[in-house]
């Protein structure tokens, strides 16, 4: 298990919006959608919460917006302002703590667990001080979430929005009771469609997610996506933060001393290639959804080729299997000079990103056998022996 964290998930309340009435008095209390006029073909950036008490939110079209409050003022958005102030957000969190990751340009996740000496072991302190600061420095509101992890952080802020502080408990039995009563759509991921189908299950809150066994979630949802629920529901993420400038992506080459024309050669590179970004994957905390390699032949001509993958992955055997079949695909007619395995784009997290709905109801075929747990074995014992200690076979 890692080291308890304290992280903070800070979300600026209707960021566009807000600053727009910021700097227009007359906008104050008045319904604003920032996504110009709608009487063209757009979309909303952002809503006022005055604006939202009609239902109006981020992306939906804008005429749609008009129907639903033909009274809302709509203004074009000015990102370059919008920029400008979202660099002053973050000097404010930097200013706690260099453990500052950007989900957006109005949202990061703070691990503060470095700072919380300076300011008497309370996470509260340094939540109110920094919305304070931006109410004061900026005249804006943030939420604030406080919690071992990020996805209780991301939850938390939400609770009480807006201009709000949640604080999570600590313990497993007081994370359980916290989490019970919310409704099962408050997990990340979980939208109306996924929302619907578990209700047809009987899982409507959290707590129903908890003590449904989970055979029959596998047996209903799919073995990846029912852990993964399983272990939202318990309120189970071990991500760390990343700092703002985190890889984009991890890649090992290798140019062989001869060119090697034996295939046998090159899948034991391989293979030792994938095992290399694996465990640089884990390290960092990552997964890939996208395997890629790049073949240099004696004339120096290159090549690359790459495939994506139903479902993110950091399994060595994953990476190699494909990397391998797209090698077989692509098999060198010339002798080859250098070989490399790839991976990009990076994610901090085990299931698709983005506001798009998860795909719990259909299981993808894994690419080879789940070999997490023997991956982390490999990891401890090569990081304690040395890289040659253990190999896999050819």
């Amino acid at each position: 298990m890692p080291a308890a964290r304290t992280i903070l998930h800070v979300d600026m309340d209707a960021f566009f919006a807000s600053v727009e009435q910021r700097d227009n008095p007359a906008l104050l209390g008045k319904p604003v959608v920032v996504g110009g006029s709608p009487d063209k073909r757009g979309v909303v950036a952002a809503a006022s919460y005055e604006a939202r008490t009609f239902g109006i939110r981020s992306a939906m079209p804008t005429r749609e917006a008009y129907r639903r409050c033909p009274e809302a003022i709509f203004v074009k958005g000015r990102m370059a302002v919008y920029s400008a102030v979202s660099k002053q957000v973050f000097s404010i969190f930097e200013d706690i703590t260099p453990l500052v990751q950007p989900v957006s340009v109005d949202e990061a996740f703070l691990d503060i667990t470095g700072a919380l000496h300076l300011w008497e072991n309370d996470p509260v302190r340094i939540a109110e001080h920094i919305r304070a600061r931006i109410r004061n420095e900026l005249r804006l509101t943030a939420s604030v979430g406080i919690a071992p992890n990020k996805f209780l952080a991301k939850l938390a802020s939400d609770l009480n929005k807006p201009d709000g502080l949640s604080l999570v408990p600590r313990t497993q039995p007081e994370i359980d009771a916290f989490l019970a009563p919310l409704a099962v759509g408050r997990i990340w991921g979980v939208g109306k469609k996924t929302e619907a189908q578990l209700s047809r299950h009987g899982i409507h809150t959290i707590d129903d997610l908890q003590r449904t066994p989970l055979d029959q979630l596998i047996q209903g949802f799919g073995e990846h996506s029912a852990r993964h629920l399983r272990a939202l529901s318990r309120g189970l993420d071990d991500r760390p933060v990343h700092e703002r400038d985190t890889e984009k992506s991890i890649s090992s080459e290798h140019t062989f001393d001869q060119d090697q024309t034996d295939p046998a050669v090159w899948r034991a590179c391989l293979l030792e290639q994938s095992e290399d970004v694996g465990r640089r994957l884990r390290k960092g905390g990552f997964w890939t959804q996208c395997i890629h390699i790049k073949l240099r032949n004696d004339r120096f001509e290159t090549i690359t080729r790459q495939q994506t993958l139903a479902l993110p992955t950091r399994r060595d055997l994953d990476i190699h299997h494909t990397a391998l079949a797209l090698l077989q695909k692509n098999a060198p007619s010339r002798p080859v000079r250098l070989l490399g395995v790839g991976a990009s784009p990076l994610t901090d997290t085990p299931v698709v990103p983005g506001p798009q709905q998860l795909d719990l109801f259909s299981e993808p075929a894994p690419i080879a056998p789940p070999s997490d747990k023997l991956d982390e074995v490999l990891d401890a014992l090569r990081a304690k022996y040395g890289k040659n200690a253990l190999k896999r076979g050819g």
